[in-house]
């Protein structure tokens, strides 16, 4: 596979990047000057050296402690978690400027076409992960956990699910979702801030 074809491939596994959209990205950086490639290129390598995994909420982020700034934050509530599919869904829910809990990413959310315990995603979700960490939460007084997926099938099953193992893992804490803010289909990654507001004012 020459060049041209190899990088075009490797955009296309990028997520909601397809073949044309690929192509372009490519004839971009065949434009771009030297500065440029090289600039992408050191950023790429320097994401497994300064990059991190949090070991509290499961983001990642740029740091040399285990946990982000986010959960070593002593101004965040500790009253209220927002499990959330994905990095990028905490980035907007803290675009939104609305929510100072705590997060866990669960990695995904359910699949319905494969298999009702793959994530869509790829990988594993963290339920396990997630369950693991409540004792430890709620003796630092958590009594909420906000289940913030996207408004679509996939994020609904997640919904259920994780409802469902938490409540089998402990029934003492109160579980809420996003409320229809958020219109049905849409991906919280791209709502914007008065639409996550009017999502987490209406949880249920």
């Amino acid at each position: 596979m020459n060049p041209l074809d190899r990088l075009t491939a490797l955009f296309e596994k990028f997520p909601g990047i397809g073949p044309r959209q690929a192509g372009r990205f490519v004839q971009f950086l065949l434009r771009s000057s030297p500065a440029v490639r090289r600039e992408l290129i050191d950023a790429v390598q320097s994401l497994g050296g300064s990059v991190r995994q949090c070991s509290e909420c499961m983001r990642y982020f740029s740091g040399k402690e285990k946990a982000c700034g986010i959960c070593t934050n002593p101004q965040r509530d500790h009253h209220s978690l927002a499990v959330v599919a994905s990095d990028s869904d905490l980035a907007a829910l803290e675009r939104s400027g609305t929510f100072r809990g705590q997060y866990f990413v669960l990695g995904g959310t359910v699949s319905l076409i494969t298999s009702e315990k793959r994530p869509s995603t790829g990988g594993a979700l963290r339920i396990k992960q997630l369950l693991a960490s409540l004792p430890d939460r709620m003796k630092a007084g958590l009594n909420e956990i906000i289940l913030a997926f996207p408004a679509n099938p996939e994020g609904d099953a997640t919904t259920v699910r994780v409802r469902e193992e938490i409540l089998s893992a402990n029934k003492d804490i109160k579980i809420t979702a996003l409320g229809r803010g958020l219109s049905t289909g849409s991906e919280l990654e791209y709502a914007d801030p008065e639409t996550i507001k009017n999502a987490l004012e209406s949880r249920r």
